[in-house]
C-alpha cells in the first residue's frame, strides 16, 4: 500500500504518514493517511475479500467520469478502474448524516432529490432482480441459512410485474444511498460518497435503499418519504417505494450470506433485517393494495415465521 502511494503521489514511502483506520466497512477496508511535506490528509480505499465478484470497477470509473467534476461526490485524487484501489481528500471536521435527526434526514432527501432531477445518464443498467439472481448463484448451490427462502424469494421476484408497470424515471441512481455516504461537510454542503454500485435506475429506489440501511420501522420509513417528497407522495409511488423495499431487502440479504463465506458474516441484527424488510414489506405491499382494492396479480407463497436455520 506504501509503494502504491508513494507512486501516485511521487514521493518516498517515507514521506507517507499517520496511516490509520478509517473504517472497516461492509465492502472495502479505507485508511485515513498524510503525506509530507503538506501533510494533507487523504483516505485510500482498499476493496474487500470477494468484493472482486460484487463490483465491476469499470463501470465504477464510468460513473465517476461522469459525475467527478459536478461538485456531488468524493473528491478523487485517483482511481484504478482494475483494481478498485481509491484515493480521495480527506474532508476535515466532516461527519455523516444522523438517522435520528429529522433535519439531516430533511437535508440528505433534499440532495437526493437534487441530484436525481439532474437526469444525467450512464450507459449500463442497475437492475435488483438480476443482482439477486446473482449474489445467489455466488453462494454455489449452497442452501440458504433461511428455511423460507424459496417462498421469500418467490413473493418478491413477484413485484417485478408490479415495479414494471408503475410510470417513472430512468436517471443514474445512487444505489448505496445510505446515511454513512451522505457526508455533511463544515461550510453545509452536503457530499454523496461511494458511486460503486450505481447506475440507470427508478431514482425512487435510492429511498429504499437509505430505509433497509438505516433499519427504520415503518413509522420512519414514511417520514423519510415525506422528506424526499416535500409535495406529497401519491399512494401508488409509495406503494412502489415499498416494493423496493422488499426488493432490496431480498438483494442485500443474499449479499450477506455471499460474504459470510469469507469470514466476514456481519452482525446478526443486520443481517437478519435485512431478510426481514424482503419479507414484511412484501405483505406490507400486498395489504396496500387490497386497501386500495386493488392486487398485483400474484398469490403469495406462504411461509412459516421461522428466522435463521439452527447450525450444525
Amino acid at each position: 500500500m506504501l509503494e502504491k502511494i508513494a507512486q501516485i503521489f511521487e514521493c518516498e514511502p517515507s514521506d507517507i504518514k499517520d496511516i490509520k483506520p478509517q473504517k472497516m466497512g461492509m465492502t472495502n477496508d479505507s485508511f485515513i493517511f498524510s503525506v509530507s511535506p503538506s501533510h494533507e490528509r487523504f483516505i485510500i480505499r482498499i476493496p474487500g475479500k470477494g468484493t472482486d465478484m460484487l463490483i465491476n470497477r469499470a463501470l465504477e470509473y464510468d460513473v465517476y467520469q461522469k459525475i467527478m467534476h459536478l461538485g456531488i461526490c468524493d473528491d478523487i485524487v485517483y482511481i484504478n478502474p482494475e483494481t478498485g484501489y481509491k484515493i480521495t481528500r480527506y474532508w476535515e471536521s466532516s461527519r455523516v448524516c444522523d438517522t435520528l435527526s429529522p433535519a439531516d434526514l430533511a437535508a440528505c432527501m433534499g440532495k437526493l432529490r437534487e441530484f436525481h432531477e439532474q437526469a444525467l445518464t450512464v450507459d449500463h443498467i442497475f437492475c435488483p432482480f438480476e443482482r439477486i439472481q446473482y449474489y445467489e448463484s455466488l453462494r454455489r448451490s449452497a442452501p440458504s441459512r433461511y428455511d423460507d427462502y424459496a417462498a421469500a424469494k418467490a413473493n418478491v421476484m413477484s413485484l417485478r410485474a408490479f415495479i414494471d408497470s408503475q410510470p417513472k424515471a430512468r436517471t443514474l441512481a445512487h444505489i448505496d444511498a445510505v446515511p454513512d455516504n451522505f457526508i455533511f461537510l463544515p461550510n453545509g454542503e452536503i457530499k454523496l460518497i461511494d458511486w460503486e454500485y450505481s447506475g440507470m435506475q427508478d431514482p425512487h429506489i435510492d429511498i429504499a435503499m437509505f430505509i433497509v440501511y438505516a433499519m427504520y420501522d415503518k413509522t420512519q420509513a414514511d417520514a423519510l418519504i415525506e422528506h424526499y417528497f416535500t409535495e406529497g407522495c401519491s399512494p401508488n409511488t409509495r406503494r412502489k417505494i415499498y416494493a423496493y423495499i422488499s426488493v432490496c431487502g431480498l438483494l442485500w440479504s443474499n449479499w450477506c450470506e455471499y460474504k459470510a463465506e469469507f469470514g466476514e458474516d456481519f452482525s446478526d441484527e443486520y443481517a437478519q433485517a435485512q431478510y426481514n424488510f424482503a419479507r414484511d414489506y412484501y405483505e406490507i405491499f400486498s395489504q396496500t393494495g387490497s386497501d386500495n382494492g386493488g392486487g398485483h396479480g400474484h398469490t403469495p407463497v406462504a411461509y412459516d415465521r421461522v428466522h435463521t436455520k439452527t447450525p450444525d
